[in-house]
């Protein structure tokens, strides 16, 4: 049951990161979209690793919060801190109009390299016996 839902979790993951991956190619890109799908993508990705380690998972988009928890498994993904930090603030900004913020390609490039980076080292600590 718990793997099935890790599963579930690493596919909802990697539709964010494709959805960012592919939306960057298109001529002048919604930006805004490719932001909040990276912040998506990594989001998911500590919740499955949390899943994975049996921790019961707050409701929370908070990247900063979820990278402590994992933390308590794996010390080492303290390097990921500023990634976190960054695509944290794509989890509200890029969401809902009001303070609209219009992203750079080249942020918006960096939020999916951020969300890579995630991706490959929680991977990696999920591969770890």
């Amino acid at each position: 049951m718990r793997n099935e839902i890790v599963r579930e979790w690493l596919k909802k993951a990697e539709n964010d990161l494709l959805n960012a991956q592919t939306v960057i190619k298109i001529p002048d890109p919604p930006t805004d979209t490719i932001c909040f799908h990276a912040q998506q993508c990594a989001e998911k990705y500590l919740k499955a690793f949390l899943i994975s380690k049996d921790k019961e998972i707050i409701r929370t988009h908070n990247l900063r919060f979820l990278l402590e928890e994992c933390q308590g498994f794996a010390e080492d993904l303290e390097k990921l801190r500023e990634d976190a930090i960054i695509l944290n603030s794509y989890s509200i900004e890029a969401r809902y109009p009001g303070d609209f913020i219009e992203y750079s390609v080249e942020e918006a490039q960096r939020a999916i390299e951020m969300a890579e980076k995630i991706k490959k080292n929680i991977l990696e600590k999920m591969e770890e016996k």
